[in-house]
C-alpha cells in the first residue's frame, strides 16, 4: 500500500512530497492540470517573489486575524529556512529594493525544473489530468482521467488544492463541497488580493483606464498603506489596494467602504496649503496643481472624481482634500479575478498536525485553509510552511499507527 496520496501540485503539495520521501515515505501525487504548479509558473512569470525579508514579528503581522495559528508553523520553517530551501536547488536568492525576496534566475520555470528533478529522483510519482471525485464505498480516493475513473487508497492524504481563485489554473475550490459532505467545516470563499470597483465617469475611463498612480496613501478604517495602484476601468488595482483586501471586505459587509486617498503623502497638509495660496495668474487648475506640487494628470482625475468636476478654490480646503480624497467602492472584483482567497477550510475543522478532525488519515495544507495575506512573499511563505507542518504531521501519524 503506498504511504501517501497528495492531491494538489503546488508549492504546498510539492514541499510536503519532498519531505516525506526524504522522511522514507512512498509519495504519488494527483493534479488535473496537464503540468504541476500552473499558478506557481504565472505567478513567477514577471519575477518569483518567494518571501519578504522584513523581521519575522513584522512579517507575522501581516497574516492578521490568523498569525496566532500561522505564527508557530512559519517559525518552524520561517522565511530564511525557505531562501536556504532554494540555494539548496541551485537557487540562491536575493533582496530587491522592497525588502521582497527573489531566486537569482528571477523567474519560477528554473527553480520548478530543478524541484521537479529532485522529486523525482526521489521516488515520487506525478500524475497528470487526475481530477479529484471523492472517495469510493471502502474508502479510497477516486479520480477521473481521461482514461476513466482510477482509485487508490493510501495509508495518509493530504489534501493541498488551493483556494477558489484563479480557476482556469486549477484552483476552482471544487473541493469544498466533497468536504462538507464529509462534515469539514467550509468558511465561504471571498476574493483577496483583488481590485475594487468603482463608479468612474465616463471621460476618466476614457483617459486614464491603464495608468499607474505612485506613490499614494490608502486608508480603510484604522489601516493605512502607502504603495501604488493602478486605474482599471472598473476601479482600482494593484499592490497598494490588494494589501487593504481584509478591511475591504469588511467595510463592504458592514454596508459602505470608503476609501481616503492621500495624493502627497511625503508633503504635510500645511505644506500644500502654502504653496497653493499664490495668485493663479490666469492658468487652468490643473496647471496649477501640476507646477505648484507635482500633481499628475490622472492624480488631479482622482481628485475630480472624488469631488466633482470643480475642485475647491480655497488653499486649505483644496489641501485638505489632497491629504484626504475619499472614494466610495462599489465592491470587489470576484474570486475569478482574485490573486489569492480568504475562506476555506476553518482552522476547528483540523487538529495540530493539520489532520481533520472529521476524516482521520486526511491532511490540509496551503491555501485551502482560512487563511489570508497580502502580495510581497506571504502567501508563498505561508503554502511552504503549511506544507511542511503537514508533512511533518503526516510522518507522525504514520509512524503512530
Amino acid at each position: 500500500m503506498m504511504d501517501v496520496a497528495i492531491i494538489g501540485a503546488g508549492p504546498a503539495g510539492l514541499i510536503a512530497s519532498e519531505r516525506l520521501a526524504q522522511a522514507g515515505r512512498t509519495v504519488a501525487i494527483y493534479d488535473r492540470m496537464p503540468s504541476p504548479a500552473r499558478k506557481f509558473l504565472i505567478a513567477g512569470r514577471g519575477g518569483l517573489n518567494l518571501t519578504h525579508s522584513e523581521p519575522l514579528d513584522r512579517f507575522l503581522d501581516r497574516y492578521g486575524s490568523s498569525r496566532q495559528r500561522l505564527g508557530p508553523v512559519i517559525r518552524a520553517f520561517t522565511p530564511d529556512n525557505l531562501r536556504a530551501w532554494a540555494a539548496d536547488l541551485g537557487e540562491p536568492t536575493f533582496v530587491g529594493s522592497s525588502g521582497r525576496v527573489f531566486p537569482k534566475s528571477f523567474k519560477a520555470s528554473p527553480l520548478l525544473r530543478v524541484w521537479l528533478r529532485r522529486l523525482a529522483a526521489l521516488g515520487v510519482t506525478l500524475h497528470s489530468r487526475h481530477s479529484w471525485t471523492g472517495w469510493s464505498s471502502n474508502g479510497g480516493l477516486t479520480f477521473r482521467t481521461p482514461d476513466g475513473q482510477v482509485s487508490t487508497q493510501p495509508r495518509a492524504t493530504l489534501l493541498a488544492l488551493g483556494g477558489a481563485s484563479w480557476p482556469k489554473l486549477g484552483s476552482d475550490g471544487g473541493w469544498a463541497g466533497l468536504l462538507t459532505a464529509k462534515g469539514v467545516e467550509i468558511t465561504p470563499f471571498a476574493p483577496s488580493n483583488s481590485g475594487v470597483r468603482v463608479a468612474w465617469s465616463e471621460q476618466f475611463v476614457s483617459r486614464f483606464a491603464g495608468e499607474p498612480v505612485k506613490r499614494v496613501s490608502l486608508t480603510l478604517g484604522d489601516m493605512s498603506v502607502t504603495g501604488e495602484m493602478m486605474v482599471t476601468d472598473r476601479g482600482l488595482e494593484g499592490g497598494a489596494i490588494y494589501a487593504l483586501s481584509p478591511p475591504i471586505r469588511s467595510a463592504l459587509a458592514a454596508g459602505e467602504a470608503v476609501l481616503t486617498v492621500d495624493l502627497k503623502p511625503d508633503l504635510a497638509e500645511a505644506e500644500i496649503a502654502s504653496r497653493l495660496d499664490l495668485p493663479r495668474r490666469g492658468e487652468t487648475a490643473s496647471n496649477f496643481l501640476r507646477k505648484k506640487i507635482a500633481l499628475s494628470p490622472v492624480q488631479i482625475g482622482l481628485l475630480r472624481e472624488s469631488a466633482g468636476r470643480d475642485l475647491p478654490s480655497n488653499p486649505k480646503a483644496l489641501a485638505r482634500l489632497i491629504k484626504a480624497a475619499p472614494l466610495k467602492l462599489d465592491g470587489v472584483q470576484g474570486l475569478e479575478r482574485a490573486i489569492s482567497t480568504a475562506g476555506g477550510v476553518a482552522w476547528d475543522a483540523m487538529d495540530g498536525n493539520f489532520m481533520l478532525h472529521a476524516l482521520p488519515g486526511t491532511f490540509v495544507a496551503g491555501e485551502m485553509i482560512d487563511w489570508d495575506a497580502p502580495t510581497g512573499g506571504y502567501l508563498l511563505q505561508a503554502s511552504f510552511s503549511t506544507g511542511v507542518a503537514a508533512a511533518n504531521g503526516i510522518t507522525n501519524w504514520l509512524a503512530a499507527g
